[in-house]
């Protein structure tokens, strides 16, 4: 990536303007799904297209693991619009699937868990950019843990285990917490070290707003096991 040296000053507002276009990205995208989600939810014949067809929904789950893998992978050899346009993309598809969430979720827990994950993912952000503690061994332990809950995920799609389910929810709770403050330390050290304007600026602003969307959707998912009310 391009390095540029800022004065001291100077590079304190050059970070704080980089996390803010990485948090407006983020926020934006996440609109687009919350948009998506609840169009989809609220009509009976889209929620038979994308949700009870059960190949169509499996092509979406598909297409958006495919959408991230490529926009991680290729994203140095992509443009900023490029990058931009499939990152917003995603986030449409992600509404399609997350609309299942209105339809076996009450509309009051959902909101009620939106605030929590919110508050949460706030104070967890905020603790990963302003501590001068290095988050790196925090962030592999959490990395680990999150590997643990995907292979756990897997095994009890098959053994349908209550225990099991509970202690992925649990574990993975704490993995995306961790998570989130590790990924904004990381995405403002990143931040010291472009030029925002430069195409390599707004590439890495589009993969930290990835990266937080995906902590935010997660946490958010889990939180509503514990937190949701069953229609």
């Amino acid at each position: 990536m391009q390095q540029t040296t800022y004065p001291v000053p100077m590079a304190n507002i050059a970070v704080k303007e980089f996390i803010m276009k990485v948090f407006g990205w983020m926020a934006f995208a996440l609109s687009i799904t919350a948009i998506v989600a609840m169009y989809v939810a609220s009509s009976t014949e889209l929620i038979e297209m994308f949700i009870y067809n059960r190949i169509a929904f499996i092509f979406l789950i598909i297409a958006e693991l495919g959408m991230v893998i490529y926009l991680t992978a290729r994203i140095e050899k992509m443009s900023a619009t490029a990058a931009t346009t499939v990152f917003l993309i995603y986030s449409t598809l992600n509404g399609l699937t997350l609309s299942v969430i209105f339809v076996v979720y009450t509309a009051e827990s959902i909101a009620s868990t939106f605030f929590v994950t919110s508050a949460t993912f706030g104070v967890m952000s905020l603790y990963g950019y302003i501590t001068k503690k290095d988050l790196t061994s925090m962030g592999n332990l959490a990395f680990m843990g999150l590997i643990g809950i995907i292979i756990a995920s897997v095994v009890n799609w098959f053994l349908r285990s209550e225990m099991l389910y509970w202690i992925v929810t649990y574990v993975g709770i704490l993995v995306f917490v961790g998570l989130t403050a590790y990924d904004t330390q990381k995405i403002k050290k990143i931040g010291e070290s472009v030029d925002i304007e430069s195409e390599a600026g707004k590439k890495s602003a589009i993969l930290g707003a990835l990266t937080l969307y995906l902590d935010f959707i997660n946490l958010m998912l889990l939180l509503l096991r514990v937190l949701g009310r069953r229609k």
